[in-house]
């Protein structure tokens, strides 16, 4: 691994740790030579994007203000605020959940805003800077609805299905996915339940742009299971493809949609 591809390695695993990580723990989760992880921290730490001493190894080292303000610039300078975000918020609120919005790049799903319906009482809020395992979450079923069996099947081809972090709603088999993928594709939205996260559901479609309905991003639903079931979902659907449709059309306006 070079040292740039260890520099990202490290502040993608930052995004998850907001208290910090010890040295020795860095070190350990990406299997980096404790060395190597001092010379790629004290590079990060120089230029701003890292918080933390290098006198000693036991000391914390968490992300700084710096990465986080570049992101909220960039989604700014996208139009995401402007455009986006009225449209997530007017959803969250018809629904009462959490709404986000992840944009295809690659063969990847990012999400890159959300906004939450719910005031009080039980609240859904996943793990920030935690990747799109597209087999378990509506998110990724949804954008799969768009593709050939062939294409996923060659998507999925080195992919764990048997991973322990996540829930036991999450498919693990290829057949199980394509399974959930043809009934997603005859319902017209995909839905999961206690399979990315336990003790919750989501529902999602995908964001398609006109012509030849291309597929760009997804929007989706989620919230805790004994709320959002399947009728509550039925009554989400409209508002929900709208809100997509919306989207879809909005997409033009913003740069934010030419990584897919």
């Amino acid at each position: 691994m070079s040292s740039r591809s260890r520099s990202i390695a490290i502040l993608e695993l930052l995004t998850g740790h907001p208290w910090g990580l010890k040295m020795p723990e860095i070190a350990s989760t990406l299997a980096i030579p404790l060395p190597a992880t001092t010379r790629v921290l004290s590079s990060l730490v120089a230029s701003g994007y890292i918080l933390g001493s290098l006198s000693g190894k036991e000391g914390v080292f968490r992300l700084s203000p710096k990465l986080p303000a570049l992101g909220l610039a960039f989604l700014g300078a996208t139009g995401v605020t402007d455009l986006v975000q009225p449209i997530l918020d007017d959803l969250a609120k018809k629904t009462g959940e959490l709404v986000r919005l992840a944009i295809i790049s690659g063969d990847k799903l990012t999400w890159v805003a959300e906004s939450q319906g719910a005031r009080s009482g039980l609240l859904y809020n996943p793990e920030a800077g935690k990747d799109v395992y597209l087999p378990a979450s509506a998110n990724g079923q949804a954008w799969l609805c768009c593709l050939p069996d062939d294409q996923i099947r060659q998507m999925m081809e080195h992919e764990d299905f048997a991973r322990p972090d996540v829930g036991p709603g999450a498919p693990r088999t290829i057949d199980a996915l394509l399974d959930a993928i043809s009934s997603a594709r005859q319902r017209g939205f995909a839905s999961v339940r206690d399979s990315y996260t336990i003790g919750t559901s989501a529902m999602a479609v995908a964001i398609a742009r006109q012509p030849g309905n291309v597929p760009i991003g997804t929007l989706s639903v989620a919230g805790p299971a004994m709320r959002l079931n399947e009728t509550r979902m039925m009554e989400v659907f409209p508002w929900l493809s709208a809100s997509a449709r919306e989207l879809a059309a909005s997409s033009a306006s913003s740069p934010l949609f030419s990584m897919a």
